[in-house]
């Protein structure tokens, strides 16, 4: 009698001894990588070049821990309308705040309507002086001006290019103006800044421009930093104007405010630094409420590197107050200091950054040289080495940080991709791939935003298209192309694959701060609540890491495992995306991309056994239920 077991007809093999009823049984697992003999030496050169990078990634973490000290400031104007609705005087209201956190306003320049309104100066229309003066002179289109404050429109005339011309009647001297001069900017109420400045109060001022002006920026007062207003600096369209008002800046410091840009800027920059302001529109703000507004804020100062956080009042003094309540305990307990901004420039050492350049490059040529056919590959890492130097002007720094990003995610599963514990490589490549990044790009225009990473779309594109290039087989590449255009397709591959391609569409377009797609109500809930209590780890990473290990773990049959690979690609490539905003400081990013690997390692661990017991209990469901009308102990 035969020792060999009869197979049971009744029984399907399990997923693991064939694809199933349901996937292509061709279908071939993932590919072998291909090893080179410049390995060694390759990666040689990677950890000799780690080490300037390592020293740069800790002069980064020393100047980043000194700038945790934000400066609440209140738009002094709005909060003036707010009191007078409540009935008290700026000066009532902002002790109020000052006792919830505030410790500093924001003023706007005076303009000519102010004097007025402050009851300084007296204004009247021309046709009403010609009507009540007859033949004096009055022109009807004409505003006319006279003082109530001894000398207040004395030194008007000679501030604006506009000319003005004097009429006497009825006993009074009337400033005549060709043009409404309500909205022509005055210069700074510098009695209301002096009573400021003795309370302490961090002070920004905000000038208005005018053509009309003589001199741009002649009287500004003495405070510490300048915000300007619209989308352009003070003499940004004409050069010797954007002299005058460099000249003026002295040490005050401008501000760079979120989500604006303002031309010229830059120009003011190199010369004085900068410090970030973070700011929201007040409909936008009122809509969002107290908490929402909040949690925003500590944010912006945990981790975008916001020195002065511009506050606005809500509609009620009650929401106000709660609104700073909530700013001040998410701030302490973030870490963030409420204080007097200390601002310094962030300047790397460019020896350290030039050692570090031999790490990115080496890595993309080890990375050419891993390919199945590698003068392809090594074609393909200079191409990607130019596009990356071609998009950042061929600055070598810059550039050489975008190659570290495109190549460190997709290095390690080029080398090794198969087992589990290859996705340790991976990501151990990958944070090494961080150093570089961070080595190279982070410089005093980077951190303070006024510089953002170029070519950061790529880093979720390029690395998923060199590892899907490592799985061509090592044969001419015509044949390949011929064998991929006969490939029979199933409905359910196309399916399947239009399902991939839309997940990577939704991941592109959702990179970054701000997307063209918008976030559930649900969703913006969880990470309002996650950011409030920890540093929030990015959603990429979370679903990235399991899929690459259950890729790894072969669990799937046929290309699933290849394209759960693929999925793992994204969540290595997240990581350097994480590391690319270099206005986060170095820590946060840190704690947002371990929390991500730790949370990814687990749900990968856990889901691959359990989806192996599912797909075995699918293959076998019903495969031991005895045949109807079968007789006991038949087989």
């Amino acid at each position: 009698m035969s020792s060999v077991t009869e197979p049971n007809p009744t029984r399907p093999p399990l997923l693991q001894d064939r694809a199933g009823p349901l996937l292509p049984a061709s279908a071939p697992p993932v590919p072998a990588p291909t090893r080179t003999r410049f390995l060694r030496p390759l990666l040689g050169v990677i950890l000799l070049s780690l080490i300037p990078a390592l020293l740069l990634a800790w002069q980064r973490v020393q100047f980043e821990q000194a700038q945790k000290t934000v400066s609440l400031v209140m738009d002094y104007q709005a909060m003036g309308v707010q009191a007078q609705r409540v009935g008290k005087t700026p000066q009532q209201l902002l002790d109020e705040y000052k006792a919830l956190g505030v410790n500093g306003v924001s003023l706007y320049e005076d303009v000519i309507g102010n004097l007025v309104q402050r009851g300084e100066i007296y204004e009247r229309r021309g046709a009403d002086l010609a009507a009540e003066h007859p033949g004096a002179g009055f022109k009807p289109q004409w505003i006319y001006l006279r003082p109530l404050k001894p000398g207040a429109t004395d030194r008007l005339p000679a501030r604006y290019t506009i000319p003005v011309q004097n009429i006497t009647a009825g006993g009074q001297t009337w400033q005549g103006w060709p043009t409404d001069p309500d909205f022509l900017p005055s210069g700074p109420d510098e009695a209301l800044i002096a009573g400021l400045k003795k309370q302490g109060l961090v002070l920004v001022y905000r000038p208005y421009d005018d053509e009309a002006l003589r001199e741009p920026a002649a009287d500004w007062p003495d405070v510490p930093f300048i915000a300007f207003n619209g989308d352009e600096v003070i003499g940004a369209r004409t050069p010797e104007r954007l002299a005058k008002v460099d000249a003026a800046l002295g040490r005050r410091l401008p501000a760079v405010i979120e989500g604006s840009v303002q031309r010229e800027l830059d120009t003011l920059v190199k010369a004085h630094g900068a410090v970030r302001m973070f700011a929201l529109n007040p409909s936008w703000q009122n809509r969002l409420g107290p908490d929402a507004v909040a949690s925003k804020f500590n944010l912006a100062a945990r981790e975008r590197s916001q020195r002065i956080l511009y506050l606005r009042p809500f509609p009620t003094v009650y929401e106000t107050k709660e609104f700073l309540k909530r700013t001040s305990e998410l701030l302490a307990k973030s870490g963030v200091k409420v204080g007097m901004p200390v601002v310094t420039p962030f300047e790397p050492s460019a020896i350290l950054r030039v050692l570090s350049l031999l790490g990115p490059l080496a890595a993309l040529v080890l990375l050419g040289l891993s390919f199945p056919l590698p003068r392809l590959g090594l074609a393909v890492a200079v191409l990607a080495g130019l596009a990356a130097l071609g998009l950042n002007g061929f600055h070598p720094f810059e550039g050489g940080a975008l190659i570290a990003a495109i190549t460190f995610p997709a290095l390690g599963l080029v080398l090794r991709r198969s087992r589990v514990t290859d996705w340790f490589l991976a990501t151990g490549l990958s944070l090494i791939g961080v150093l570089f990044v961070s080595a190279l790009g982070a410089n005093r225009e980077s951190v303070l935003g006024l510089e953002p990473f170029k070519g950061v779309g790529l880093t979720l594109l390029v690395p998923l298209l060199l590892v899907g290039l490592s799985f061509l087989p090592r044969q001419d590449v015509r044949k390949t192309a011929r064998d991929l255009y006969n490939t029979p397709l199933r409905l359910g591959d196309i399916g399947v694959m239009a399902a991939a391609l839309g997940v990577f569409a939704l991941v592109f377009l959702r990179r970054g701060n701000a997307t063209g797609l918008g976030v559930s109500d649900a969703e913006a809930s969880v990470r309002q609540q996650l950011q409030d209590t920890i540093v929030r780890p990015r959603f990429k990473e979370l679903a990235g890491h399991p899929l690459g290990i259950i890729g790894l773990g072969g669990v799937l049959p046929g290309y699933f495992s290849t394209m759960m690979v693929l999925g793992g690609v994204v969540g290595q490539a997240s990581i350097l995306n994480t590391f690319s905003h270099f206005h986060t400081p170095l820590l946060i990013s840190a704690q947002r991309c371990f929390l991500g690997l730790g949370i990814g390692l687990l749900v990968g661990l856990v889901l691959t056994p359990a989806l192996k017991w599912a797909l075995n209990f699918w293959a076998g469901y019903g495969a031991r239920r005895p045949v109807a009308g079968a007789s006991e102990g038949q087989a």
